[in-house]
């Protein structure tokens, strides 16, 4: 078996692999893979790796490392390293590929002085953990220092089960005497970035800024405004969006258009009035503007609030993650 540095030379191949092995249940794209797991700044080179098959040169297995940069915007993740993927061909399986490659990815980071490696839930992560039907590799990372944490769902619905569960809430906007929703616009960068350095600064914050670095024009974010001022916010996708985003990961599995919705978030101060349902049902109502029928929130364990508007679990995943003596 020979080992080679993960890089653009073996994306198609490895995006061939990772079909073969699950896209039943989570379809690889090439753009996909390429904006996750090669355009990221994140990406850790060392420890990114891909298995080759002496003979037919083919791919059999890859993982693929993550670390917090200094260049970052936020300090969200600092001290932490991910392993967003590490996948091995089942007819090569039991031979020792998987823990090699496990073995390089963590010797990298370990040199990168992080504290805590996680198996997933990554900058541009494609799962917040190890999915549910993979009970083989959950025993094999426990075995290997893993500690299991939370329990976490994609959610779906369609529009029939929105209705038939909450016959208003794709209906029209939500009324309030004093809060107002609708899409962002271009003009909106500055008011909704300031916005998220107050209320949510890290991740959310930091996906924003790439996300209008990458072209976006506002309409992605669905904004509750409280006499004109921001109080909140919800996410919205769609095929249309500047960056394929985690709860559309997936759309290749449906024949028709995949929504999705989140992440979401009110300001602390004006929490319990029901702004946070509100403002997710305004994003179910813009996304059925568009047509789209079929929504999925992803990375969440609020599964009983989401299923008072429709939403039923999708899939399943088990965080873990591992704590490294440094120092």
């Amino acid at each position: 078996m020979e080992y080679h540095p993960w890089t653009s030379k073996w994306l198609d191949a490895v995006c061939q692999l990772w079909n073969e092995q699950c896209g039943d249940r989570f379809p690889m794209r090439a753009e996909l893979l390429r904006q996750n797991s090669l355009d990221d700044p994140h990406l850790l080179p060392e420890g990114s790796w891909v298995a080759v098959e002496e003979e037919s040169l083919r791919p059999v297995g890859v993982v693929i490392a993550k670390r917090w940069s200094e260049a970052d915007p936020v300090t969200w993740g600092k001290g932490t390293g991910w392993i967003q993927a590490l996948l091995v061909d089942r007819a090569y399986r039991r031979q020792g590929i998987g823990a090699e490659l496990l073995k390089r990815a963590e010797s990298a980071l370990f040199q990168q002085n992080v504290v805590k490696i996680s198996l997933g839930s990554d900058w541009w992560h494609y799962f917040p953990g190890v999915p549910d039907e993979e009970q083989e590799t959950m025993r094999w990372v426990e075995r290997r220092g893993y500690i299991a944490g939370k329990q976490l769902f994609d959610l779906i619905s369609s529009q029939e089960e929105t209705a038939e569960k909450q016959p208003s809430s794709s209906a029209e906007l939500p009324v309030f005497a004093d809060v107002t929703f609708r899409e962002g616009k271009p003009e909106d960068r500055d008011a909704l970035l300031a916005f998220f350095n107050r209320c949510f600064p890290g991740r959310w914050e930091y996906e924003a800024i790439c996300y209008f670095e990458k072209g976006g024009t506002g309409r992605e974010y669905v904004l509750a405004e409280k006499n004109g001022t921001m109080i909140g916010f919800c996410r919205i996708n769609d095929a249309r969006s500047p960056i394929i985003a985690q709860n559309v990961y997936w759309a290749p599995l449906f024949a028709d258009e995949l929504g999705g919705i989140g992440p979401l978030g009110i300001d602390l101060q004006e929490r319990k009035y029901g702004y946070g349902r509100a403002v997710v049902e305004a994003g179910i109502y813009f996304l059925r503007q568009r047509g789209i029928e079929r929504i999925c929130i992803d990375w969440t364990d609020l599964v009983d609030f989401y299923r008072k508007l429709g939403f039923e679990v999708w899939k399943g995943y088990r965080s873990y993650s591992k704590i490294l003596n440094v120092g």
